[in-house]
């Protein structure tokens, strides 16, 4: 079984920005409830089909399968409204590679920096860039910014 441990941070300056190009992502969502999350992802020209769990701390099942991008494309057209768009940038800091996100139409204004760890008690060293944690606040989850997009927060951010 593949498990995913992750820490997600809000960007609080642009010092990441130096650096190779990003990709761009879109995807959507087939599933997306608390306990499962099925996920198509463009990935510039890969494709891919995700299996999420539910979280346990930091920790969740994860499986992922390249699918071919024409399959792609037409199971992005079944996925519930609306579509995720985004820039991923990969940056390493401290022996890990951080994928920095930076999101574009509903959820534009939102950069958030993630970085999978090998267990959830790794230790790691935080860029100056990484601001907050916001590990465990579902309102930062990609199946959640789909649902409640950032622009819609207002106040709450």
């Amino acid at each position: 079984m593949g498990v995913e441990i992750e820490r997600k941070f809000l960007v609080c300056s642009n010092l990441w920005r130096s650096g190779p190009p990003g990709v761009a992502y879109r995807q959507g969502y087939l599933c997306r409830d608390k306990e499962r999350t099925v996920r198509v992802r463009l990935a510039g020209s890969q494709a891919y089909l995700t299996i999420k769990g539910a979280r346990s701390g930091l920790s969740r099942a994860e499986f992922e399968y390249a699918v071919p991008l024409a399959d792609a494309e037409l199971m992005l057209q079944m996925c519930l409204p609306p579509l995720i768009e985004k820039t991923r940038y990969l940056r390493a800091h401290g022996g890990f590679i951080w994928e920095i996100d930076e999101f574009h139409g509903d959820n534009a204004g939102l950069v958030v920096a993630e970085i999978e760890l090998p267990s959830e008690d790794a230790p790691f060293d935080k860029p100056s860039w990484a601001g907050a944690e916001v590990s465990h606040d579902p309102r930062y989850f990609n199946s959640r910014l789909a649902e409640h997009p950032y622009s819609e927060w207002g106040g709450n951010r």
